[in-house]
């Protein structure tokens, strides 16, 4: 593959010639005009192709959680082994993440994507075909292993496609698929087993992915070989610092430039910075994962919902969050626009979202279930709202365009340690104060806070990590 040369001023090079991203100041952006016209934005359409394959990626994990309770009946599933079914993904699913991270690195968007969504779309198709717990439980584990791809791909594709003053809102529109993905999970599983039957539900989500994969390998290619990316949106790409390969697709882990020999994605784990992004994202995560898993049960038990209104009233804390990450991503790109530095772009809207999501705590005191309502959607918005930012963080820093991949992988692994923990915790919470979710929601929101402090102490600058 050739790769054109890129427009000066692209990339910078420290003293010891390694290629570095753009300083980060005032002024750094050099990107020509945004092109208009019809045709001269390829970009969004790759964007739209990554938020597909989120939501076939959240649809897909989303199967197992509303068929369960037919598939217990069949398959004699007490709840004691229910949660262990469920959680036995994200063993495989945190795991992978460091793997997915680095192979996307070293092959390609392109083709580790696709490979990944055959994996995990073979593997949905095999849940609806399993016999007994034990074949579940596999299928469910390597359900996690494909998945793994399904963050730090976009994250990588949006690096190398997008203008910094675009990467938060692309990041944004491509994130809302796991949203999307969820919503779509509980009327279409639902609609499938009360037709025909639960396994009949696992196939058909199984082969909406292949749908998509066909899609992906027709349409997406790298800003260097795409056919119809006109010379006036490359340069607006190029010239706006978009993560570009220094040479051909390969081993970034194992290329020379310059004479300084270029870091193993293992030695990314010496960065204070890199520590500050896993924490950060693991309070983060733990919060947004309260929403995912006990919410539905908050509203049951601590306010009284039943399940008409827990179907109507519960959508609104996720339609919130939507707007919530839209509203980052814009916001962000906004302030990049106006000449603010990345790191103080960053740092406010990392620390403001998750500062404010802190008020998911004050449930506790509020008496009626429209306020608490009204805080948790907030504080879900505010979870969101930061996430455009967090999922900007592996382009902003990586030392090379060739550790962006690994960087969000490395990210996600410590967000998904949150979620595997965060629920079990809640569990052993509620169980210790006899269903009570004072306690659950008190520790929710301090998390808040810690990892509003982590972004603020301890991640120090937004900028390319230095060659060490």
């Amino acid at each position: 593959m050739t790769t054109t040369p890129a427009t000066p001023g692209l990339q910078k090079k420290s003293a010891a010639g390694t290629p570095q991203g753009p300083t980060d100041g005032p002024g750094e952006d050099t990107a020509p005009p945004r092109p208009r016209g019809r045709g001269k934005n390829v970009r969004w359409g790759i964007v739209a192709l990554c938020f597909g394959g989120l939501a076939v990626n959240y649809l897909d994990r989303s199967t197992l959680s509303v068929a369960l309770p037919a598939m217990s009946k069949d398959l004699d599933i007490g709840p004691e082994i229910q949660g262990f079914v469920l959680s036995a993904f994200f063993i495989t699913y945190a795991i992978c993440q460091l793997p997915a991270g680095a192979a996307l690195d070293k092959f390609g968007v392109k083709r580790v994507f696709a490979i990944g969504a055959i994996w995990w779309s073979l593997a949905t198709v095999a849940m609806g075909l399993v016999r007994g717990v034990g074949t579940l439980i596999g299928a469910r584990m390597l359900l996690g292993a494909g998945e793994a791809a399904g963050y730090p791909a976009p994250a990588k594709a949006v690096s190398r496609w997008f203008p910094r003053r675009e990467r938060t809102l692309a990041n944004s529109v491509w994130d809302n698929g796991a949203r999307v993905g969820t919503a779509i999970a509980l009327p279409l599983v639902t609609a499938i087993v009360s037709a025909f039957h639960w396994r009949a539900a696992f196939i058909v989500c199984g082969l909406l992915g292949f749908v998509w994969i066909v899609a992906w390998l027709r349409w997406y290619h790298e800003p260097e070989d795409h056919p119809k990316l006109t010379t006036e949106e490359r340069a607006y790409i190029e010239g706006g610092g978009a993560r570009f390969e220094p040479e051909e697709a390969g081993d970034a882990a194992e290329r020379t430039d310059g004479g300084a020999k270029l870091l193993r994605w293992r030695d990314l784990f010496r960065y204070r910075t890199v520590w500050g992004m896993m924490l950060g994202f693991f309070c983060l995560n733990y919060v947004i994962y309260f929403f995912i898993t006990w919410f539905p049960s908050y509203l049951v038990d601590e306010r009284g919902f039943d399940l008409l209104s827990l179907g109507f009233f519960g959508t609104i804390p996720g339609l919130v969050a939507i707007v919530g990450s839209l509203t980052g991503g814009w916001t962000a790109d906004r302030l990049l626009r106006k000449g603010w530095s990345t790191t103080k772009v960053r740092k406010t809207c990392l620390i403001s979202g998750t500062l404010c999501s802190s008020v998911i705590a004050l449930t506790v005191v509020v008496p009626t279930a429209a306020g608490a309502l009204a805080l948790l959607s907030v504080s879900y918005a505010s979870l969101t709202f930061a996430t455009a930012s967090v999922a900007s963080l592996p382009a902003d820093v990586a030392p090379t365009p060739g550790h962006v991949a690994s960087l969000a992988g490395i990210q996600n692994f410590a967000s998904n340690v949150a979620g595997a923990l965060g629920p079990i915790v809640t569990g052993f919470l509620l169980a210790a104060s006899g269903g009570s979710y004072v306690v659950p929601l008190l520790v929710s929101g301090a998390l808040s806070v810690v990892g509003a402090l982590t972004y603020a102490f301890v991640i120090q600058r937004v900028e390319p990590l230095p060659i060490r």
